[in-house]
């Protein structure tokens, strides 16, 4: 797993979402917007209800790998997925998370974010990560946590400002 992601720069150096048709720019974009708010303390209140399976939350089994590691640190808080947009209640998700899913164009449902959830209530961790090539693995290399600070940044945009900022 990478550092963890601060500024919008660092978000586009990380390569996450990207390039088009990759959906994880928009998954990030709403996650910030619409599934996560801020209490007293900076805390991550869930807007969503991942155990339930909201816009296609599952559990996230954080298996060991074929090189004996897992992709996230052990925590006492179960682990949630979001971004797969063929998961039962994906539908649940604005349009234009999913507008460029294609069959046809392989890398266009790759991105995922994967929470740890506190208290069914707050969010403890999030990350952005994304599929090993066609395979159901995922790239540690391509594995980052996510600032508060940096969601934060992104719920003060507009989806056209937060896709154009470099």
């Amino acid at each position: 797993m990478k550092e963890t992601l601060n500024e919008l720069a660092q978000l586009r150096d990380s390569r996450f979402g990207q390039p088009w048709p990759r959906h994880g720019l928009k998954l990030l974009y709403w996650f910030a917007k619409d599934c996560v708010s801020f209490g007293n303390d900076n805390v991550m209140i869930s807007e969503c209800d991942p155990a339930n399976g909201d816009f296609g939350f599952h559990h996230f089994e954080n298996r060991y790998d074929e090189n004996g590691d897992k992709l996230l640190p052990d925590i006492d808080f179960p682990y949630y997925v979001v971004g797969n947009l063929n998961s039962p209640g994906a539908e649940e998700l604005p349009e234009y998370v999913s507008e460029d899913n294609s069959p046809d164009l392989h890398n266009s449902n790759t991105d995922r974010i994967i929470v740890s959830l506190y208290d069914e209530e707050w969010f403890h961790r999030v990350y952005v990560t994304q599929h090993r090539d066609r395979s159901n693995d995922y790239d540690p290399n391509a594995t980052y946590p996510i600032s508060r600070g940096l969601l934060k940044i992104i719920r003060r945009m507009s989806l056209e400002d937060f896709l154009r900022k470099p």
